[in-house]
């Protein structure tokens, strides 16, 4: 899946914040929630319209670009 697929930034919808794709819903949303203890399962169940697939293709990204900075 493409960075494009996953993420968005428009001005005017949530300030121009990066968003998943064809929703108001901040990346962040999903990192806090796991940092908080939430289980993917649990976010999807509070945020669907993200999807599993984005979800998880967003982290494999997070992952891979922490592994470059290294």
């Amino acid at each position: 899946m493409r960075e494009s697929d996953i993420f968005e930034s428009v001005p005017g919808i949530v300030s121009g914040a990066l968003v998943f794709k064809d929703t108001r819903i901040p990346v962040d949303v999903l990192f806090e929630n796991l940092a908080g203890g939430s289980s993917l399962d649990e976010i999807l169940e509070d945020f669907p319209t993200i999807g599993r697939e984005r979800a998880e293709a967003a982290i494999r990204l997070a992952a891979s670009r922490l592994r470059a900075a290294a």
